[in-house]
Parts: C-alpha cells; structure tokens; sequence
C-alpha cells in the first residue's frame, strides 16, 4: 500500500508542480506533552502535537508517538480557551482537562521555538482546556490503532507523572526543570472546578484528575 501511494503522489507531482495540503499546511506549532490515560495514572505516554488555529480561542492537534518521519498518528487533541471551556455543560467539562500545572511544570514545551516565543506561547495556553483522544494505544505494543478511543489527562501536581517518563522526555529536549524556572513568573490560571475529581497521587497526597474510563465516558456521551 505503502508503494502504491507513493507512486500515486508521484503520478501527482507530475501533473501539479507543487502539491500541498491545507489542512496540514494549517499547522503552525509543535508542542510536546505526556499524556495519562484516564482511570489508569499508571499508564503514561508522551504524546507529540502538531497543532493548528481553528479560530482565535480554539487549536486543534494531530498527535504522534514521536517527532521523526514513520511516527504512529495516535490520536487527537482539541483546545478551547477557558472563556469556551466555562460555557460547556458540566458533564462535557469531565472530558477536558486543565493546562495550568503543565506549563508551570515545564512538562507542556513547544521544542522547535524560541525561549522568548515559547514562553509567549505558554502564557496563553496556561488557562487553556484540552479534550484528548488517543486511537492507538503504543504503550500496549498494538500494531494498529484496537479498540474504542481512549480519553486522555493531563497532570495537575507533583510527582504524578512517573520520574521515568520525564527522563526520556527530558533526554528528547531539554530538561523540564530548566523549563519550569523559566516559567517561574507566569502568573497561574484561575481553574474552573468543573470536570476535576479527587485522586490519591503515590505518597498518598491528594491531587485531582479525572477518574471516569473512556468506556464510561463513551456510555455518558451516549445517554446524552
């Protein structure tokens, strides 16, 4: 299949001097952050985004399992302001989550960008709302995407995202705690408490997340 899309955009580049993609040209930033699948902190990836304006207060992502030609298309993440995000119903909001410690933690970078862009950037994605899909799930060893979609999280404090996971996406770019001094003086987001839940994080000290499966979800959207 592989050959026979290659030979086909070929046969195209033959007719149109410059082929091109709107929608993928659209995309203008790439961010990288590391995602849990909700209902189970212990499984964590990172996830590469690709993102792209939508309208001025709405992003829209394409995510991959790695930042290199051949890398695994394994889901989707939306952005919406916290203007759109407070006008959502309150059970559509338990399907989103915060950015507020992910920019402050370092953990959220836009790796191809400026220090001084970057942090522009960051300022306005600390009071932002994400709602993550993931299709595939590369953690599992899954050689296509199986299954129903998988609702993603975001971390909201310390010592939630695995000491691990952070060193191998600290050993991709640069360490996460440079980041996190950096960002010292971005004041943090005022959180709309809707969708958030109480969770033990390891040591036994209390954080939030999202505590609802994706087959959970689902079954909710569909009740709706």
């Amino acid at each position: 299949m592989q050959q026979q899309v290659a030979q086909s955009a070929g046969k195209t580049k033959s007719v149109v001097a410059s082929p091109n993609f709107p929608p993928i040209g659209d995309i203008h930033a790439h961010v990288c952050g590391i995602h849990f699948y909700s209902g189970d902190m212990n499984r964590q990836i990172i996830a590469e985004h690709y993102c792209s304006h939508l309208t001025d207060e709405v992003l829209q992502c394409v995510l991959y399992d790695f930042n290199k030609p051949g890398a695994r298309l394994i889901g989707v993440e939306y952005i919406a302001s916290a203007k759109i995000f407070g006008s959502l119903p309150a059970e559509e909001k338990k399907l989103w989550h915060s950015h507020n410690y992910e920019v402050k933690s370092g953990q959220l970078i836009a790796p191809d960008m400026p220090d001084a862009a970057e942090k522009d950037l960051m300022k306005v994605l600390i009071g932002s709302y994400g709602k993550t899909w993931h299709f595939w799930q590369v953690d599992l060893g899954d050689k296509l995407p199986l299954g129903i979609p998988q609702l993603m999280m975001g971390f909201t404090a310390d010592r939630q995202a695995k000491a691990s996971i952070i060193a191998e996406r600290d050993k991709l770019y640069m360490p996460s705690a440079a980041k996190k001094t950096a960002r010292a003086d971005i004041p943090d987001a005022t959180l709309d408490p809707g969708g958030r839940r109480m969770a033990k994080r390891p040591g036994g000290s209390v954080g939030f997340e999202n505590s609802l499966s994706s087959g959970e979800m689902i079954m909710m959207a569909l009740k709706a």
